[in-house]
């Protein structure tokens, strides 16, 4: 058995005193690697998490805290949802924080999610918070197998509007919540010279239940002059195709003369 470098000896001790650990060493360091990575790793790459975990004063043993070992023998520390929470609030300048939700749906996977939600986090030595909008289309991570994104959408968008927010508010790097560490760990490094571009897909049709849900919100900001039934078409458009049908009834959607009021519904 390969003897752990004295690093991983020290850091591995450090960690077993903070979190008040019976057990150190060896045994200690093999319960980790075992415990705390996604794969078989190195002692350097346990050296490289500890110090990480050691930062931020997370905990591996309550997967605060892991890693998934990347492609070059580093590693991508992964932050749970717990982890950030706590450092968040942990903050000396940590003041509170909020979130806004848009008016707007959109469809995933049989649920209806926010389009897009705000966090906004407040910091004790700032006169202004630090606000960061997260759009779901953006943040929703597609793929052929079952993720936390199909049964929680709504949350999952919450969680990564405040990842970004606590990023941003307080400088925190270096670290990644899961879905972030599984598309690094998943790109290929080494793109293929002797491959095809893939030709975009054609969107589909733009869910019947997203668009009456939306269409009110839409003709609102029409009718208020706040925005047009032509961008409005292209914003949508974006996600899926509408039927001629669709795009009738918003592009008859027309704002009211000054000073005429609507009829009553």
């Amino acid at each position: 058995m390969n003897m752990p470098s004295t690093q991983l000896s020290s850091l591995s001790a450090n960690l077993a005193k903070r979190l008040d650990i019976g057990i150190d060493g060896q045994d200690l360091i093999n319960t980790l690697k075992q415990t705390a990575f996604k794969g078989e790793v190195s002692d350097s790459q346990m050296s490289a998490l500890l110090i990480v975990a050691g930062q931020y004063g997370l905990n591996p043993w309550t997967k605060e805290i892991y890693a998934y070992p990347d492609k070059q023998n580093g590693i991508v520390p992964v932050v749970g949802v717990d982890g950030w929470s706590r450092i968040i609030n942990e903050h000396p300048q940590f003041n509170g924080v909020e979130f806004n939700y848009s008016e707007e749906t959109v469809a995933h996977k049989g649920k209806l999610a926010h389009a897009w939600i705000e966090c906004i986090l407040y910091r004790k030595d700032r006169d202004r918070p630090t606000v960061i909008r997260e759009y779901f289309d953006e943040v929703c991570r597609s793929v052929n197998f079952v993720t936390p994104w199909d049964s929680h959408p709504k949350r999952m968008h919450r969680h990564k509007s405040l990842i970004q927010a606590a990023r941003i508010a307080f400088g925190f790097s270096g670290i990644y919540d899961e879905d972030e560490a599984e598309r690094i760990t998943e790109k290929d490094i080494t793109p293929r010279t002797d491959q095809v571009p893939e030709q975009p897909k054609a969107l589909p049709e733009y869910p019947k239940e997203s668009f009456e849900a939306n269409f009110p919100s839409w003709k609102k900001a029409i009718q208020a002059g706040t925005n047009t039934a032509e961008r409005i078409i292209a914003m949508v458009s974006t996600k899926g195709q509408l039927t001629e049908k669709q795009r009738d009834a918003i592009k008859e959607v027309t704002r009211p003369i000054e000073g005429e009021l609507e009829p009553a519904q």
